[in-house]
Protein backbone atom coordinates (compact mmCIF):
# COMPACT_ATOMS: atom_id res chain seq x y z
CA UNK A 1 0.00 0.00 0.00
CA UNK A 2 1.50 3.43 -0.91
CA UNK A 3 0.47 5.83 1.49
CA UNK A 4 0.43 9.48 1.33
CA UNK A 5 1.88 10.25 4.80
CA UNK A 6 0.14 12.93 7.09
CA UNK A 7 2.56 15.00 8.88
CA UNK A 8 1.25 18.93 7.81
CA UNK A 9 -1.89 20.91 8.54
CA UNK A 10 -1.89 22.18 5.14
CA UNK A 11 -2.06 18.68 3.88
CA UNK A 12 -6.12 18.52 5.11
CA UNK A 13 -6.96 21.26 2.23
CA UNK A 14 -4.78 19.38 -0.13
CA UNK A 15 -7.26 16.07 0.93
CA UNK A 16 -10.43 18.30 0.34
CA UNK A 17 -9.18 19.41 -3.23
CA UNK A 18 -8.28 15.81 -3.94
CA UNK A 19 -11.62 14.13 -2.76
CA UNK A 20 -13.26 15.80 -5.56
CA UNK A 21 -11.11 13.98 -8.04
CA UNK A 22 -11.43 10.57 -6.12
CA UNK A 23 -12.43 9.54 -2.63
CA UNK A 24 -9.69 10.22 0.01
CA UNK A 25 -9.09 8.20 3.00
CA UNK A 26 -7.41 8.52 5.91
CA UNK A 27 -6.22 6.12 8.55
CA UNK A 28 -5.81 7.48 12.12
CA UNK A 29 -3.14 5.01 13.80
CA UNK A 30 -1.80 4.61 16.71
CA UNK A 31 1.87 2.64 17.28
CA UNK A 32 0.78 2.03 21.01
CA UNK A 33 -2.14 0.05 20.61
CA UNK A 34 -2.66 -3.24 19.63
CA UNK A 35 -6.22 -2.80 18.22
CA UNK A 36 -4.83 -0.02 15.45
CA UNK A 37 -2.26 -2.14 14.98
CA UNK A 38 -4.36 -5.20 14.12
CA UNK A 39 -6.84 -2.85 12.18
CA UNK A 40 -4.04 -1.69 9.92
CA UNK A 41 -2.57 -5.18 9.28
CA UNK A 42 -6.23 -6.09 7.68
CA UNK A 43 -6.61 -3.46 6.07
CA UNK A 44 -3.18 -4.06 4.33
CA UNK A 45 -3.50 -7.29 4.18
CA UNK A 46 -6.51 -6.94 1.73
CA UNK A 47 -5.44 -3.55 -0.19
CA UNK A 48 -5.10 -4.17 -3.88
CA UNK A 49 -2.70 -1.96 -6.43
CA UNK A 50 -5.79 -1.43 -8.36
CA UNK A 51 -7.67 0.21 -4.99
CA UNK A 52 -5.22 3.13 -5.48
CA UNK A 53 -6.91 4.36 -8.73
CA UNK A 54 -10.40 4.12 -6.46
CA UNK A 55 -8.65 5.93 -3.31
CA UNK A 56 -5.94 8.63 -2.21
CA UNK A 57 -4.40 6.71 1.04
CA UNK A 58 -3.47 8.94 3.94
CA UNK A 59 -1.93 7.46 7.03
CA UNK A 60 -1.79 9.96 10.68
CA UNK A 61 0.52 9.03 13.17
CA UNK A 62 -1.14 10.02 16.31
CA UNK A 63 1.83 9.30 18.21
CA UNK A 64 3.71 12.27 15.93
CA UNK A 65 0.98 14.10 14.88
CA UNK A 66 -2.05 13.86 17.49
CA UNK A 67 -2.87 17.91 16.33
CA UNK A 68 -3.63 17.24 13.30
CA UNK A 69 -6.10 14.50 14.45
CA UNK A 70 -7.92 17.52 16.02
CA UNK A 71 -7.96 19.33 13.20
CA UNK A 72 -9.55 16.75 11.18
CA UNK A 73 -12.48 16.76 14.03
CA UNK A 74 -12.76 20.76 13.58
CA UNK A 75 -12.37 20.21 9.34
CA UNK A 76 -14.67 17.29 8.58
CA UNK A 77 -16.49 17.23 12.20
CA UNK A 78 -15.67 13.27 13.02
CA UNK A 79 -14.97 13.14 17.08
CA UNK A 80 -11.10 11.60 17.13
CA UNK A 81 -11.18 7.90 17.63
CA UNK A 82 -7.74 5.66 17.30
CA UNK A 83 -7.86 3.52 15.17
CA UNK A 84 -10.47 5.33 12.95
CA UNK A 85 -11.07 5.47 9.30
CA UNK A 86 -12.44 8.30 7.72
CA UNK A 87 -13.54 8.76 3.98
CA UNK A 88 -13.88 12.58 2.27
CA UNK A 89 -15.67 12.81 -0.68
CA UNK A 90 -15.98 16.23 -2.59
CA UNK A 91 -14.94 17.89 0.39
CA UNK A 92 -16.57 16.36 3.08
CA UNK A 93 -16.66 13.23 5.68
CA UNK A 94 -19.00 10.77 4.09
CA UNK A 95 -18.18 7.57 6.34
CA UNK A 96 -15.99 6.94 9.20
CA UNK A 97 -15.71 4.19 11.47
CA UNK A 98 -13.17 2.45 14.42
CA UNK A 99 -11.70 -0.02 16.26
CA UNK A 100 -12.83 -3.70 15.38
CA UNK A 101 -15.27 -2.00 12.92
CA UNK A 102 -12.55 -1.11 10.39
CA UNK A 103 -13.34 -3.69 7.04
CA UNK A 104 -11.22 -3.19 4.29
CA UNK A 105 -14.54 -4.79 2.61
CA UNK A 106 -17.04 -2.20 4.00
CA UNK A 107 -14.73 0.77 3.62
CA UNK A 108 -14.40 -0.31 -1.14
CA UNK A 109 -18.27 -0.79 -0.25
CA UNK A 110 -18.76 3.35 0.28
CA UNK A 111 -16.20 3.79 -2.38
Amino acid sequence: MNWNKLTEATQIEEIKRLSYEKPVLIFKHSTRCSVSSMSLDRLLRNWKVADQEKVTPYFLDLISNRSLSNQIEVEFGIPHESPQVILIRDGKAVYNTSHYGISYHEIMEQI
